[in-house]
C-alpha cells in the first residue's frame, strides 16, 4: 500500500502548555488534527469554567492563520472544585472532560487529588450528567516502584471507584501496561483507554540503555517489551475502547537536559508517520482510521470528521526538524530511532 486515506484524526490527550510555548508547537496539531482533549495542567491550572473560556481564547489566537482546530477544554479536579460549576460547563457545551491527577503524578500536579472522597460529590455529579472523567492513572505513594503505579493504581483507586460509581464514564490516559490493557477488555462499560504514539514505540530501554536519555522520559514511564507489545496489540486490533491520546508534552530544552529534567515527549509534528509506520508493521493499516479518526469520537459523543487526510508512502525517509523552535526556546521533537518513510499529504 502506498497511499492511505482517513477520516481527519482527532487528539485525545494533549498539552499545548501556554504563552510563547503554545504559539510555536500549536500549528504542529492543529496541522493535522481537527480536535484535541487540552490538559489542564497549566501553572495555574485551568480549575474553573471561567479560566477554561479564557484558556481557550488564548488558544484560538495563537492558532496558524487558515488552519480549523476546535480545542476541547477540561477541568483539572482538585479538593475544592464546584460541581455546580463543572455541570455549568458541560451544559454550557465548553467543558468536555474533567481531569484526575492524583496529587504528584506528573508535570504540575501538585494541586491534584489527595484524598479521593473529598470530590465525590463531583463525580457524582460527573455520572448524572454524563461528563468523562480523564484520569492520569498512577498512585504517587514513595513505597510504590515507579513501574509498578499503573498496576497498582487500578487495583487501590480505580476499581473501587468504578465499582462505587458505575455511572461514571472513565477514561484511562495514556495506557502504558498489559494490566491496563487487559482491564479495560474486561470492562462492560463506561472504561476506555488512550494510547500514546512513543509507548508504542518505545521501551524503557530507550530511557536508560547508553546513558541516560532525557528526551524519551516521561510519566507514565515507558515499561517494559511485553508492556508495549500489549499496547500495539489493542492499538492495532480495531477495538473501539482504545484510541489515540499522544500526550505530546513539550518542554523547552534546558527543562529537559537538566539534574531535575521534566517529564513528557514531543510528538505532534511526526505523529501521523509514527503511527502510520507502527500500523504498516502490524499489517493494520486498514484499522489506523479506527484508531486515530473514529474510536475517540464514538467514546465522547461526538460525530467523526467529515474532512480527510492522506498519507503516502515514499521511498527516501522523510525529514523531520530534530527541534521545534519557540520563542521560550528550543522543543526536541521525538526520534523513533527509525526512518519514517510515510507522510501527510499537503491539499
Amino acid at each position: 500500500m502506498k497511499t492511505i486515506t482517513i477520516r481527519r484524526p482527532d487528539d485525545w490527550h494533549l498539552h499545548l502548555r501556554d504563552g510563547a510555548v503554545l504559539e510555536g508547537v500549536i500549528g504542529d496539531t492543529s496541522r493535522h488534527f481537527a480536535r484535541a482533549i487540552i490538559m489542564p495542567n497549566l501553572v495555574p491550572p485551568v480549575v474553573t469554567t471561567a479560566d477554561a473560556q479564557a484558556y481557550r481564547q488564548r488558544i484560538m489566537a495563537a492558532l496558524p492563520q487558515g488552519h480549523r482546530f476546535e480545542p476541547l477544554m477540561t477541568l483539572y479536579l482538585t479538593e475544592t472544585t464546584s460541581a455546580d460549576d463543572v455541570e455549568e460547563g458541560k451544559r454550557s457545551g465548553l467543558i468536555s472532560a474533567v481531569k484526575l491527577y492524583p496529587a504528584g503524578a506528573t508535570t504540575n500536579s501538585h494541586g491534584g487529588v489527595r484524598d479521593l472522597d473529598k470530590v465525590m460529590p463531583v463525580l457524582e455529579r460527573m455520572a448524572a450528567i454524563g461528563l468523562p472523567l480523564c484520569v492520569h492513572g498512577e498512585v504517587t505513594t514513595p513505597e510504590v516502584d515507579i513501574f509498578d503505579r499503573e498496576a497498582v493504581f487500578i487495583e487501590t483507586v480505580l476499581d473501587p471507584l468504578r465499582r462505587r460509581l458505575p455511572d461514571l464514564k472513565v477514561t484511562m490516559e495514556h495506557v502504558t501496561t498489559k494490566d491496563g490493557i487487559d482491564y479495560i477488555k474486561a470492562a462492560d462499560r463506561n472504561l476506555a483507554g488512550t494510547i500514546t504514539t512513543h509507548h508504542l514505540i518505545i521501551n524503557r530501554n530507550a530511557i536508560l540503555v547508553g546513558g541516560i536519555r532525557p528526551h524519551y522520559y516521561c510519566l507514565p514511564v515507558a515499561k517494559r517489551e511485553h508492556h508495549r507489545l500489549a499496547l500495539r496489540a489493542a492499538a492495532t486490533s480495531g477495538d473501539g475502547r482504545f484510541f489515540l491520546g499522544t500526550d505530546s508534552a513539550p518542554h523547552v530544552d534546558e527543562l529537559k537536559e537538566c539534574g531535575c529534567g521534566c517529564a513528557g515527549i514531543y510528538t505532534s509534528l511526526n505523529t501521523m508517520s509514527c503511527l502510520a509506520h507502527v500500523f504498516e508493521q502490524e499489517n493494520a493499516l486498514d484499522r489506523l482510521e479506527a484508531f486515530a479518526s473514529l474510536n475517540g469520537p464514538s467514546w465522547y459523543g461526538l460525530a467523526p470528521n467529515e474532512e480527510t487526510i492522506t498519507l503516502s508512502r515514499q521511498q527516501e525517509p522523510v525529514q523531520f526538524p530534530a527541534r521545534r523552535d519557540t520563542a521560550a526556546g528550543p522543543v526536541t521533537v521525538f526520534d523513533p530511532m527509525f526512518p519514517l518513510h510515510w507522510t501527510v499529504l499537503d491539499k
